[in-house]
């Protein structure tokens, strides 16, 4: 057991000398538990990262009548969770490398639960597109950590590990679109109690985090011999704080709290911002670096990737932004679909909850796949057929074959999971990881943003569902041949140079 932990938490670059670092009793016990704290964080997290759209795709229709807004409006409406991830997603490592991971993580999921707490009950469509940028600002940072966190503690099970968050994250989507109808009438039939509960999850997802805020804070301007004081304290004081000599006593509360959780926010601020060029996913504790308490050197800082002179980096992020477009259309518009066609609304709601629910298992089938093969292009084609089947049954029969439609929808979608693999298979190094996934998301959400308004405003003046069809068809092929560029084995860094 301790061996496994052992080669979770220290890359295989460092294992010796990790071996030899005198630990405190019950050292092994206390890593364990922070590594599960750690991956229960990361799963609840991820459950609250799309119920902010899907559970309004559900009440859409209600949500318009109650609201008085067209159909135009509705389209930016589904148009705000692209926006708000293009623009938030970029500040993600910068606000890592000043407020430490964990503590943005748990800021985030208070602000996606208290947007979802306010926004059905602000009294216009103003303060409702408020209340969902506040909670869609907590997904976008949310969004871009999250590889930052597992390329860091987990480098040699990215793949599985991308699995189980993005299932989280299936799970939390299908779940909203599946149960927001059924309650909101148990609840009588009030949209706003129907949107407001999910508030509850993502209060629930604070709680993990919280230790690890606590433990940056216990940290954080401590100094001791040699050591520099205040907020200039740097690696250095911090790897000695991880890392203790003989018969010195840890800093922090409780072992879990001051010195574990201070190795993890040390770990994801490094991830973040990489600030040692030749450590790659190295613990601060776990290296000799320049900075430390001991020679009371700063550490140096490497150069950052020059990442748009990267085409797989370009490849990647248009991928992301035509694959979130896909999504985010989906997500806001297809139980409308339905609905249009005959369906009735609890049903409506259901399908849109398969076409979820399907990432569920193929969330952790597909990153595991895609890790063993050298080009993940093929699974790019695969995933662009059935989204191209699914909109072609759409146009002809909506209703008559709806439920294979919505299972077609939801394989295509799984597109998202494996677009976050290959940001971890694209770069070689957590700080390249930190930038890629920064760029392509923030990029890629960028290139998403017109795709829904532009829906909403087609089916306002169309009438029908037609020319918006057409449209999400269109937008797959170029998904598909970009993809399969960014599915190339070679890395940014080889591309981008440092």
């Amino acid at each position: 057991m301790a061996s496994e932990e052992t080669r979770t938490m220290t890359p295989p670059t460092v294992r010796s000398s990790a071996a030899h670092e005198p630990r405190e009793p019950g050292g092994t016990s206390t890593r364990a538990w922070t590594t599960r704290l750690l991956v229960l964080g990361i799963v609840l997290s991820a459950l609250n990262l799309r119920p902010a759209i899907t559970s309004l795709g559900a009440l859409l229709e209600e949500v318009r009548d109650g609201l008085g807004m067209s159909g135009s409006v509705a389209g930016l409406l589904t148009s705000v969770p692209p926006l708000c991830f293009a623009v938030f997603g970029v500040m993600a490592p910068r606000l890592a490398r000043r407020f430490g991971s964990g503590a943005v993580m748990c800021a985030g999921m208070a602000a996606i639960a208290t947007g979802l707490a306010i926004r059905p009950y602000t009294g216009g469509t103003a303060g409702f597109l408020a209340g969902s940028a506040l909670a869609l600002m907590g997904i976008a940072v949310s969004n871009v950590l999250m590889p930052v966190i597992v390329k860091h503690w987990f480098p040699d099970r990215v793949g599985s590990m991308t699995g189980l968050y993005s299932m989280a994250l299936a799970l939390g989507t299908a779940l909203a679109a599946a149960v927001t109808v059924p309650l909101t009438d148990a609840l009588g039939g009030s949209w706003h109690s129907g949107l407001a509960l999910w508030a509850g999850l993502a209060g629930a997802a604070v709680l993990p985090w919280l230790p690890f805020v606590r433990g940056r804070a216990t940290g954080a301007g401590a100094s001791g011999p040699g050591g520099r004081a205040g907020g200039a304290a740097g690696q250095g004081e911090r790897a000695r704080v991880v890392a203790p000599r003989p018969g010195e006593q840890s800093r922090g509360t409780h072992p879990a709290v001051g010195e574990r959780a201070m190795d993890l926010e040390a770990g994801l601020e490094k991830a973040a911002v990489g600030p040692e060029a030749d450590d790659g996913d190295r613990p601060a504790g776990d290296r000799e670096a320049p900075g430390s308490a001991a020679t009371g050197s700063a550490p140096e800082e490497a150069p950052q990737l020059r990442i748009t002179r990267s085409r797989t980096a370009w490849a990647l992020a248009v991928f992301f932004g035509l694959q979130a477009t896909a999504a985010y259309i989906t997500m806001g518009w297809m139980a409308q679909i339905f609905r249009d066609a005959g369906v009735p609304a609890g049903t409506a709601g259901l399908l849109l909850a398969v076409t979820m629910v399907m990432g569920v298992p193929l969330a952790f089938v597909i990153p595991r796949l895609a890790t063993r093969l050298p080009h993940q292009g093929p699974i790019v084609l695969a995933l662009g057929v059935c989204g191209l089947a699914g909109y072609a049954g759409l146009y002809l029969a909506p209703a008559a074959g709806a439920l294979a439609w919505a299972l077609l929808l939801g394989v295509s979608n799984c597109a998202f999971p494996l677009a976050l693999t290959m940001v971890g298979m694209r770069a070689r190094t957590g700080p390249g990881v930190a930038q890629l996934s920064a760029f392509a998301q923030s990029t890629g959400y960028l290139i998403s943003i017109p795709g829904p308004l532009l829906v909403g405003v087609l089916y306002q003046h169309s009438g029908g569902w037609g020319l918006p069809i057409a449209l999400m068809s269109a937008l797959m092929i170029p998904q598909m041949a970009v993809g399969f560029l960014a599915g190339r084995d070679r890395t940014v860094e080889d591309e981008a140079g440092r």
